[in-house]
């Protein structure tokens, strides 16, 4: 009891000290908890959504495996509606149409579609989804171009009742004017709705009067989902997929896996940052051992046992995790209540009342704050336990580990070594796979290695920056590098926490710069095509293609799609591969090295051309004949013209043939274009691209660009990734910076007396505040060269084996690095700013008497 009633008194003596910690505690807590709050509300709307909209067993087509990308979605003939609606145990039978191969865009050519990356689905106004809608303006459609949009989209999209709309369909384009809105009864999580007429919807999306998506069934009283399912499944046979409303609901949040990944990248930033946090609090509690040595030392010479003091020390670190981590998860539901306020800005409808808070979420936050802070906390008090009842008679403050131990840089160099050695062998591995595990066996080594011996490259490298920054600051600028060098251990673990976000930055930086100077490289060297019209995952539709066609001032256009076909080379071996089926002058659009042969002879009747990994396992060489069986289509030979290599970007691996070929195999189960690329006569480029943009500017659900749009489409893609990680990574900074301010604090408090005596002789305020924010700054940049040192060499190892995935350029970009560096020093400044303005204003008399 007295060493709790000890604990409690020194944990509110010195809750001023700790306030920069709690803090620390109180972000990561937020960032665990917040994630997992957004992630589960997220899921929980999405299964809620997907329950709601299944009816108790639902019949469609069978899902082939590999099914020709059409446009037109499986169907079902009308009359197994009347074949279902007759099992015993059926209610209702209703037929439904739905298509997710739609886009939907206004008078004004922009898409109707969610921000958030929701489906746009076309369905009809049927018994289901009126039992699932309310109609709460205007009229149900009833003629083949009138439509119902939900009441989200249309809010959110500024869409009214007598607005027109174009869908875009795989049939063509459908002129259709809005007459009324529906709302779902719940949340709808982002998706577009468009409505038609059931007998419109049917001809519109499915191309087909009489047939139908599937079959919305209802189960009668007292009959199982599970029991209604056999006796359908018995009714109808093969060639159909029956499914109960839980089937239906898992198979449907299996689609939205990439909550799943979200949730668990974003918990790794969180880790990031509880890791950067844990620097923080052994600094904190490190200093403060230090500034209460003497009065350790009296309760020692007191008769307290080593014992007391260590669990002393660790009850103000567990009160200080409990307190911090309690606030955190109350900060982290605010924080979800946030983020789900930005999905709500994207179009996703997910109110703040229904966040969903597992029992699970608040365990695991306090888990995170606590038994991180006790743990950063047991060598600070076992540091404690360790002072002697002879230290009473010692200053207080004075820094007992001016040296790092000899052990500890022995064993801090050998782990930096090791993980250099790792990554050494990753960067000379001839296959992907196995140089991933040393890269990540030497990001870990170098990360450990060089926070381990971080307090003796403190004692080195300040003292170069020191010159070398510093020295032009005079006798100022020599004592701001001396109290840094003073506690090489205090320092090493304030820089390493800076050091982690910057390597990971700075690893990033050069990691995404390769790889789109590697794409813009194989742009330049083997795309030969002035213009690429992109389909964005979709087909794209035949009066689209044909606009592309048309353009006046093309030389050649290519058309460029996939498709399926089991593969059976001359040893007898299967496999199922989707081919790339494109117009001849695609070898010139896109000239692939090969290994033997002309890329051009691939696209020559009963010719196709192989990878050379694909060769060398099956033992093909040009000559050789290859069946093909297309999914959906006819058989043939054809024999190998070409092996390609696989050393590049674009098309990797791919299996090419002509697409007359695969047409008249195929016939109507022929897939749309993905991408069409298109030449100018020469001098014509610009003109012709501007004919090309403006014709094309009523379907704006595909991308027309030169090279040069390309190329920054690619740099903007990876740019905003990068982005995107260095915004979550910003909260470790954030942390790393709040330990600079805390470390800077707390030394200006444990030296109140040497600045008391330092005032005393000379030195002015103005003086000393330069002193502290240059000490700050030389910090900073301790950090900086560290973390950019590790980030350099990750970076360099990870563009090595992208090389072996065809991403050839090493790029290193200075321009960001030397950002980073000179935003170090900034940093450093700033989280200066308030202990020098206190230590400004400290009093003389009262800090030599102290």
């Amino acid at each position: 009891m007295t060493v709790l009633k000890t604990s409690l008194r020194s944990f509110y003596a010195h809750k001023g000290r700790m306030l920069l910690s709690a803090v620390a505690i109180v972000l990561s807590v937020a960032f665990v908890c917040g994630t997992l709050v957004f992630s589960d509300t997220m899921s929980s709307t999405f299964d809620r959504f997907f329950g709601r909209t299944s009816s108790d067993v639902t019949v469609a087509a069978e899902e082939r495996e590999h099914r020709q990308e059409t446009g037109v979605p499986r169907t079902l003939p009308e009359d197994v509606v009347e074949r279902v609606a007759a099992v015993e145990g059926v209610a209702e039978a209703h037929p439904t149409v739905e298509s997710t191969d739609l886009t939907v865009v206004d008078a004004a050519n922009e898409r109707l579609d969610s921000d958030s990356g929701a489906p746009t689905i076309g369905t009809d106004w049927g018994a289901v989804n009126q039992r699932l809608m309310e109609l709460v303006e205007g009229r149900e459609p009833a003629g083949a171009d009138e439509v119902l949009v939900d009441a989200d989209t249309a809010e959110r999209r500024e869409v009214a009742v007598g607005d027109t709309l174009t869908a875009v369909t795989a049939a063509g384009s459908h002129p259709v004017t809005v007459v009324g809105m529906a709302e779902f009864e719940g949340s709808n999580p982002g998706v577009t709705y468009l409505l038609f007429e059931s007998t419109a919807a049917r001809g519109t999306l499915l191309g087909a009067a009489d047939q139908v998506s599937s079959v919305a069934v209802d189960a009668a009283s007292g009959v199982s989902d599970a029991e209604l399912k056999a006796r359908i499944a018995d009714e109808l046979g093969g060639g159909f997929e029956v499914n109960t409303r839980e089937e239906n609901r898992k198979e449907a949040m299996e689609e939205v896996g990439f909550l799943d990944v979200l949730r668990y990248a974003m918990l790794g930033f969180a880790g990031i940052a509880v890791l950067v946090g844990i620097f923080l609090i052994v600094n904190t509690f490190s200093m403060l051992v230090a500034q209460r040595t003497r009065e350790i030392g009296l309760m020692r010479a007191i008769g307290t046992s080593r014992r007391q003091i260590n669990r002393s020390v660790l009850i103000e670190a567990l009160l200080l995790g409990v307190v911090g981590s309690a606030l955190g998860v109350a900060a982290g539901i605010g924080l979800a209540a946030l983020m789900l306020g930005g999905m709500s800005a994207m179009g996703m409808n997910v109110e703040g009342t229904s966040l969903t808070v597992a029992a699970t979420t608040p365990a695991i936050g306090m888990a995170v704050g606590v038994v991180s802070t006790v743990l950063a906390a047991w060598l600070p008090a076992r540091r404690a336990s360790r002072v002697s009842p002879m230290a009473a008679l010692r200053e207080a403050g004075t820094p007992g580990d001016a040296r790092a131990g000899r052990v500890r840089a022995a064993f801090g160099l050998l782990l930096t070594g090791g993980g250099a050695a790792a990554l050494g062998v990753a960067a000379a591995s001839d296959e992907a796979s196995d140089g991933s595990a040393f890269l990540a066996l030497g990001l870990l080594g170098t990360l450990v290695g060089a926070v381990v011996a971080a307090p003796v490259l403190a004692s080195w490298v300040v003292r170069v920056l020191n010159a070398l920054v510093l020295g032009v600051f005079g006798p100022v600028g020599r004592l701001a590098g001396r109290n840094a060098r003073r506690n090489p251990r205090r320092t090493g673990a304030t820089a390493s926490a800076l050091m982690i976000g910057l390597a990971l930055v700075s690893g990033l930086a050069v990691v995404g710069s390769s790889a789109v100077a590697s794409a813009s490289d194989q742009l330049d060297r083997t795309v030969g095509a002035d213009f690429i019209v992109d389909s964005r995952g979709q087909s794209i539709v035949e009066e689209a293609a044909e606009v592309v066609r048309e353009t006046p001032g093309l030389t050649h256009v290519t058309d460029y799609t996939g498709v399926w076909a089991t593969l059976t080379t001359p040893d007898g071996a299967e496999r199922d591969e989707e081919l790339v089926a494109a117009s001849p002058t695609y070898a010139g659009d896109q000239a692939s090295e090969t290994v033997e042969g002309e890329l051009a002879d691939a696209f020559a009747p009963g010719a196709m051309s192989v990878p050379e990994t694909f060769a060398e396992e099956r033992g093909l060489s040009l000559g050789d004949t290859v069946r093909v069986d297309f999914v959906d289509g006819g058989s043939t030979e054809l024999t190998v013209a070409a092996v390609t290599s696989e050393d590049t970007v674009i098309d990797q691996g791919a299996m090419y043939l002509g697409i007359d070929t695969a047409r008249e195999l195929l016939g109507a189960e022929m897939p749309k274009n993905i991408a069409m690329f298109a030449k100018a006569e020469d001098g014509q480029e610009e003109a012709v691209y501007a004919a090309l943009k403006e014709r094309m500017e009523r379907f704006p659900q595909y991308d027309v660009a030169n090279q040069a749009d390309y190329k920054q489409q690619l740099e903007d893609e990876i740019g905003s990734l990068l982005n995107l990680v260095y915004a979550l990574l910003a909260l470790a900074i954030l942390v790393a910076v709040l330990g600079v301010v805390n470390t800077l604090a707390l030394s200006v408090i444990e030296r109140t007396r040497e600045i008391g005596l330092m005032r005393a002789i000379g030195l002015s305020r103005r003086q000393l505040r330069r002193m502290v924010r240059l000490e700050s700054v030389v910090i900073a940049l301790f950090g900086a060269v560290l973390g950019l040192g590790l980030g350099m060499a990750w970076g360099l190892t990870s563009q090595r084996l992208l090389e072996l995935s065809g991403f050839r350029v090493l790029e290193i970009p200075w321009s960001t690095l030397a950002v980073v560096f000179v935003g170090s020093a900034v940093v450093g400044l700033l989280a200066a700013l308030m202990p020098a303005f206190r230590a400004g204003r400290m009093n003389v008399l009262r800090a030599i008497a102290g």
